[in-house]
C-alpha cells in the first residue's frame, strides 16, 4: 500500500542533521549510517576520516598501552566507539581506556572513561582542544591526553575538580608518566 511504503521510506531514509539544531542520544541512531557523528551540548558535529599518520600513532599507542593493561580491570577501546557522557553529549575519542565493567554496554560505553585520547589533526585542531577538552573536564574523565603529531608531542591533562591541569608535555625523547595510572611508564 501506499502508506506502508512510505513508511518504509521513512524508516529506511537517515537523517542529516541541521548543524544549528540541538539533538539528543536517541535521535544521532536516525542520522546517516555513512557518517560518524559527535554531538557536544546536543550540536551534531561531523567527523572526517583520518589520515595516515594519525593511524600509525593510534596503533603505535595501543601497542604501548595493551601490555600495561594486561591482567587488570582496564580495557582500551579505540574508536569508533560511541561514549554517552549525556543525553546530550556523545564522543568517539581515539583511544579510551574504561575501568569500570558496568560501563560497557552492547552499543557504547556509558560514562566517563578513565582516560581518553585524541590524536589531532588539522580539521579537529579547535574541536579536540576545545569543546572535547571542556567537555571532558565537565564529566569527570580522569585524564585527557592530546597528541600532535607535527611536533610530535603528547600533552597529559589531569582533572582537577572538573578543570584540566596540566600534568606534564612530552615528547618522544622523554619518559611519559600518567597521573590516573601512576604505574605506566611510556
Amino acid at each position: 500500500s501506499a502508506a506502508g511504503l512510505a513508511w518504509e521510506l521513512r524508516e529506511n531514509s537517515k537523517m542529516q542533521p541541521d548543524r544549528n539544531t540541538r539533538y539528543l542520544w536517541n535521535d544521532v541512531q536516525h542520522f546517516d549510517e555513512d557518517q560518524r557523528w559527535e554531538l557536544i551540548d546536543g550540536y551534531p558535529f561531523a567527523m572526517s576520516s583520518p589520515l595516515t599518520v594519525h593511524q600509525v600513532i593510534s596503533m603505535q599507542l595501543t601497542a604501548s598501552l595493551l601490555p600495561l593493561l594486561r591482567g587488570g580491570p582496564c580495557r582500551l577501546l579505540a574508536a569508533p566507539m560511541d561514549v554517552k557522557l549525556s543525553e546530550r553529549d556523545l564522543v568517539q575519542p581515539d583511544l579510551l581506556v574504561v575501568c569500570d565493567p558496568s560501563q560497557f554496554q552492547r552499543t557504547h560505553i556509558e560514562g566517563a572513561p578513565r582516560l581518553v585520547i585524541e590524536i589531532l589533526s588539522d580539521s579537529s585542531l579547535r574541536h579536540d582542544r576545545l569543546r572535547k577538552m571542556n567537555l571532558y573536564a565537565r564529566a569527570d574523565v580522569s585524564e585527557y591526553w592530546i597528541v600532535t603529531p607535527h611536533l610530535p608531542m603528547v600533552e597529559v591533562f589531569s582533572n582537577q575538580n572538573g578543570h584540566f591541569v596540566v600534568a606534564g608535555s612530552y615528547t618522544e625523547s622523554d619518559l611519559l608518566r600518567s597521573p590516573a595510572f601512576p604505574e605506566w611508564a611510556l
